[in-house]
């Protein structure tokens, strides 16, 4: 009994925490930047990107990632790219991309992505806030027991807008179409699932006007629209896009999905997000964009700096 009670006050504690500004309707904008592409430009293009997001007036920025798909897994770079996002003025939080670590292989060319995982969680997820001097609170999916494997989830909340990172790789979301190879990615999704209901059930709650979720992977991305899905293999964002789906028929606000998912084609609506009903997914593309927030405003989202379509072929 005593266990269900302590459980039951930590899910309380978990939704009541972080609620920074809880009742200021006031304007505010914030920053993504976009994923590392290119290995050889990969630090200067971080370091530009934050540089740039710091000369403007952010609540916060994000960052779609430490390194290019080419780019070693070595500690070294992982420690060199957490100094780079904590040298940032604004407050900066990394939703993790599937190129940080997914792809990662030994000498002897044998996948360790689980491990260098694992090496990211130790190294940059250790503490209840952001990187950057102007550090924010966050609540990490770890303080829950069952999940404490997974502190790259995160949430934070400013004004009646909830934020939240989930690690969900562009790439299938880390499925692999091999039998018994799996384990990360059923483990993950397990807690990738508990972690949007708790979100949910905090918008719920709380009555906030809108949702963010930063992640590498669009969750909204169908089968049918991606030449990434072979026939007979499983779509590894299926059960995500479900329960986001679910949570929009019966929400009042809107959600805003942030990804870095190069599979899918760029925005062509004007303003840069596309809409469906109050779901909407914008792309990320380099270096870095800029969302302003506006309570009073409909459509509470707006892409300050949208990029073209024809501009982001190039």
């Amino acid at each position: 009994m005593r266990i269900v009670a302590s459980t039951l006050l930590l899910s309380l504690a978990l939704i009541h925490t972080g609620w920074a500004q809880a009742n200021d309707a006031t304007p505010f904008s914030f920053g993504v930047i976009a994923k590392p592409v290119k290995a050889n430009e990969s630090e200067a293009a971080l370091r530009e990107a934050i540089s740039e997001s710091d000369a403007d007036n952010l609540a916060f920025v994000v960052a779609g990632g430490l390194k290019a798909a080419e780019e070693p897994c070595t500690d070294a770079l992982y420690r060199n790219r957490k100094t780079l996002l904590d040298s940032a003025k604004n407050g900066i939080v990394l939703a993790v991309s599937g190129d940080d670590w997914t792809r990662c292989v030994n000498t002897k060319n044998r996948l360790i992505a689980t491990d260098r995982m694992n090496r990211l969680r130790e190294l940059l997820f250790t503490d209840e806030f952001s990187f950057g001097d102007s550090k924010i609170p966050v609540v990490r999916q770890s303080m829950m027991p069952q999940f404490r494997s997974y502190p790259e989830n995160m949430r934070w909340r400013i004004g009646d807008v909830m934020f939240a990172t989930i690690n969900v790789p562009a790439n299938n979301n880390n499925y692999l179409n091999a039998a018994g190879h799996n384990t990360e990615f059923e483990d993950r999704q397990t807690a990738n699932s508990d972690w949007l209901k708790r979100l949910f059930l905090t918008a719920k709650i709380s009555k906030v006007d809108g949702v963010v979720i930063f992640c590498d992977g669009n969750p909204l991305l169908q089968a049918e629209h991606s030449s990434m899905f072979s026939s007979g293999k499983r779509e590894g964002f299926a059960d995500l896009r479900r329960q986001i789906l679910a949570f929009g028929e019966k929400y009042r606000g809107k959600i805003l999905i942030v990804h870095s998912d190069y599979n899918t084609r760029p925005a062509t609506s004007p303003k840069g997000i596309s809409w469906r009903g109050n779901i909407g997914a914008l792309r990320i593309e380099p270096p870095w964009r800029k969302i302003h927030v506006n309570p009073a405003s409909t459509d509470l989202f707006t892409l300050i700096n949208p990029i073209t379509v024809q501009a982001a072929h190039h």
